[in-house]
C-alpha cells in the first residue's frame, strides 16, 4: 500500500507550533505519512517539506494584508499547482482563515478531503464563514468545547480535542537556573515584555513597551526587565529600539516559557501568548494596536467584548486590555503599578486564570487529533492504525 501524503498549511507562529506537534504525533503513529506545505521552523524540524514560509505570509490587521499581497497570491498559485501535481490524500488547514478558505475551495473542487484543525474565530467575528466551512470541510477539530454546538448547528462534522498548549507550555529550566542563565537577580521582581512575533507588531508595540519600562523603574526601582525574542524575527529589528533606552532590558532568544515562568508580570501583545501566560498563571496586561483603518473595520465586525484569549474564554476581563491609543507608556505603567503593588489583585487574576484553564480540556490534544487524522486518511481502506 502506497504511503500517504498530506498538504498542511499553517500561516502563523502559533499554527506552526500546533502543526509541528500534530505532525510529530501522526508520524509517531504512522511513519509512512509524508507532509508538505506552508509553515515555519517548527514544521520544518518535524520533517515537513516547506513549500512556502509562514513568516512571509503572516499579517495582523485588515489593511496590513496589502503589504504582503504579492507573496500571498504567489503562494496560493503555487499551492494550487502543488495540489494538482502532488495529489495529496488529505489537506490539513490550521487557523489562518482568509488564506486557508481560498485553498479549501481549490482542494474541494479537486475532490481532496479537508480537515480543519483549530477553528477560525467565527464566534467572535464574521460568523457567516461557517457556511463556507460546512460546504468545503470534511472534518473540523476545535480546541474549545463551546465551539462544538456552533458547528453542529451548521451541519459540520466537528469534534473537540482540547487545547494542545496544555502539553506544550512547560518551562525547560528551573527558576533558579533560568535567573542565572539570563543574568537576572532572583531577589528583584521581573517584568516580561512580549511585543509579538511579527515585524509589524514589534514596530508598533515595542516603543511604548520600552518607554513604559522606563516609567515603571522610576516608580519601582528594583524592577528588572526581560524580552524574549521570537526566532522568526530578524535579529536586527530590535537594534534601533534598544540602542536609545536608558534602562537595561535583557533580550533572550527563545526560552519563551522560561521567561514567562520567572516573570512577576507580563506585558504582552494580544494572541496566543496571553493563553500561554494564563496556563503558567502569570498576571498580565494585554496590549493591541493595528492601523487606524484596520481597527475601525474590525470594530464594526467583531462581536465580542474582549480581544485577549484569556478574557474571551473566561467570559470576563481577567487581565486588563489596552487597545489602540491606550497603548501608551503612561497607561501601561499605571496598569502595571496597580498589579505590582497590590498582591490581592494579582492573586485574584491568577485564581481566575486557574478556573479558566479548566475549560482547555485534558492533556493529549495532539494525539487525539492525530488519531482522527489517520482515521480520516484511511477510512476507505482496511489498514490497522498503530496508535497509543
Amino acid at each position: 500500500m502506497k504511503s500517504k501524503k498530506i498538504l498542511l498549511v499553517a500561516g502563523e507562529v502559533s499554527g506552526d507550533l500546533h502543526g509541528s506537534h500534530l505532525v510529530e504525533a501522526i508520524q509517531g503513529m504512522d511513519p509512512e505519512v509524508h507532509f508538505l506545505g506552508v509553515g515555519g521552523e517548527g514544521l520544518k524540524r518535524s520533517g515537513m517539506k516547506l513549500l512556502y514560509s509562514a513568516h512571509s505570509l503572516s499579517v495582523v490587521g485588515v489593511t496590513e494584508v496589502f503589504t504582503k499581497l504579492r507573496p500571498i497570491l504567489k503562494a496560493l498559485r503555487g499551492l494550487k499547482k502543488s495540489i494538482e501535481q502532488e495529489r495529496p490524500d488529505l489537506v490539513i488547514l490550521i487557523d489562518f482563515p482568509d488564506f486557508n478558505f481560498r485553498l479549501a475551495k481549490i482542494a474541494h473542487r479537486r475532490g481532496i478531503p479537508i480537515l480543519y484543525y483549530i477553528s477560525p474565530q467565527v464566534w467572535a467575528w464574521r460568523p457567516k464563514r461557517i457556511r463556507r466551512i460546512a460546504r468545503w470541510v470534511k472534518k473540523m477539530l476545535v480546541l474549545f468545547p463551546f465551539e462544538v454546538p456552533l458547528y453542529e448547528a451548521a451541519g459540520v462534522d466537528v469534534e473537540w480535542v482540547g487545547h494542545p498548549l496544555i502539553d506544550i507550555v512547560k518551562p525547560t529550566l528551573s527558576k533558579e537556573v533560568a535567573f542565572r542563565k539570563f543574568g537576572l537577580d532572583p531577589k528583584r521582581r521581573t517584568v516580561g515584555l512580549l511585543p509579538g512575533s511579527r515585524i509589524h507588531e514589534v514596530e508598533r508595540l515595542l516603543p511604548p513597551l520600552l518607554a513604559s519600562a522606563h516609567l515603571l523603574q522610576q516608580e519601582i526601582p528594583d524592577l528588572q526587565f526581560i524580552l524574549p525574542f521570537a526566532p522568526s524575527l530578524p535579529k536586527t529589528i530590535l537594534t534601533p529600539y534598544l540602542e536609545n533606552i536608558s534602562i537595561p532590558v535583557k533580550v533572550v532568544e527563545g526560552f519563551n516559557y522560561d521567561v514567562m515562568n520567572l516573570s512577576d508580570l507580563l506585558i504582552t501583545a494580544s494572541g496566543t501568548a496571553t493563553l500561554e501566560g494564563a496556563i503558567l498563571r502569570k498576571p498580565m496586561i494585554i496590549i493591541y494596536r493595528v492601523s487606524f483603518l484596520s481597527y475601525w473595520i474590525g470594530r464594526a465586525l467583531i462581536q465580542v467584548d474582549h480581544i485577549g484569549l484569556v478574557n474571551l474564554l473566561a467570559g470576563k476581563e481577567i487581565a486588563p486590555e489596552l487597545i489602540q491609543q491606550d497603548v501608551h507608556p503612561q497607561r501601561i505603567a499605571e496598569e502595571a503599578i496597580l498589579i505590582l503593588r497590590d498582591p490581592t489583585r494579582s492573586r485574584k487574576m491568577t485564581d481566575a486564570m486557574n478556573e479558566m484553564c479548566q475549560k482547555l480540556g485534558e492533556p493529549g490534544a495532539a494525539q487525539r487529533a492525530a488519531r482522527i487524522v489517520l482515521s480520516l486518511l484511511y477510512q476507505s481502506e482496511e489498514r490497522p492504525l498503530h496508535v497509543n
